[in-house]
């Protein structure tokens, strides 16, 4: 039995990080994901959960909540009439087949390797976020054959290996070449749930030890986590995008760049000592 001096706590954080991951996925259109990963890390670890194959239980509950929180944001958006419809066709099957690779891979890997991957990608991100800025150009519109080939997988690929949406690298990649933000951040929405689905289906298949694993998980999925999370993320995430048009961008990215930066090191810090 668990001690409820302990558990209830640790509940109450992942609550709050999770209403966190909601409002920063809102307000930046990137994915939960990336507050959520640490979030889920901190809480297992603490309840005496950490093995090997713990950040792989982490990877898959949080893009399990991506497949939901992506559903409701595409629909919301289509509304809109703000999707790309010809960009997620022409990218879906490169996403999918990176998304089935990327699980392939992670669940061969160790903890502490997939903690330093997301960390170092995290790092990526968080400095893009610090510097980058909208009139940045490398191309006039989205790019295609053998460019779009080599890149839609890595989306996928290096997506599931952080447990994250589309968000963190399609937006970038989408206003770099062109995209309006808002039709980027709408259409990065389709990214998360052609990278969630296939990936979130794999790792159903993906045992972790009884021994290790934490209660209520199926596959390498925790059923408990994803309930906190889902249930936050869905209140939280239209309130982020209604503070969106309140809150000076530039400020807020760098701030939320910050953030990312110090998850990042203490990812690394956490993998390499």
């Amino acid at each position: 039995m668990f001690d409820l001096a302990t558990l209830l706590p640790l509940i109450g954080l992942l609550a709050v990080t999770s209403a966190f991951a909601g409002v920063i996925a809102g307000l930046l259109g990137v994915g939960g994901g990336i507050v959520l990963v640490p979030a889920f890390l901190f809480t297992f670890e603490t309840l005496g959960y950490d093995s090997p194959q713990l950040m792989q239980v982490c990877l898959a509950t949080s893009l399990g909540t991506i497949v939901v929180t992506s559903i409701r944001s595409v629909l919301s958006h289509n509304k809109k009439g703000a999707v790309e419809w010809s960009i997620l066709k022409t990218w879906a099957p490169g996403i999918v087949i990176g998304a089935i690779l990327g699980v392939l891979v992670a669940a061969r890997l160790r903890s502490d390797v997939l903690q330093a991957l997301f960390g170092g990608l995290a790092v990526v991100i968080g400095l893009y976020f610090a510097f980058g800025r909208r009139d940045w150009r490398l191309a006039q519109s989205m790019p295609g054959g053998l460019v779009r080939a080599a890149i839609s997988p890595m989306v996928g690929f290096l997506s599931v290996l952080m447990g994250i949406g589309g968000g963190s690298f399609g937006v970038p990649l989408m206003t770099l070449c062109g995209v309006p933000i808002h039709r980027a951040v709408a259409t990065a929405a389709g990214f998360g749930l052609l990278i969630a689905v296939p990936s979130v289906a794999g790792f159903l298949l993906v045992p972790v030890p009884e021994a290790v694993r934490p209660p209520l998980t199926l596959g390498s999925v925790n059923l408990g986590a994803f309930a906190i999370a889902i249930s936050m993320t869905l209140i939280t995430a239209p309130m982020g995008a209604k503070l969106a048009h309140s809150i000076d961008e530039k400020t807020l990215r760098r701030a939320f760049a910050v953030f990312i930066l110090i998850v990042a090191a203490n990812m690394l810090r956490k993998a390499l000592f």
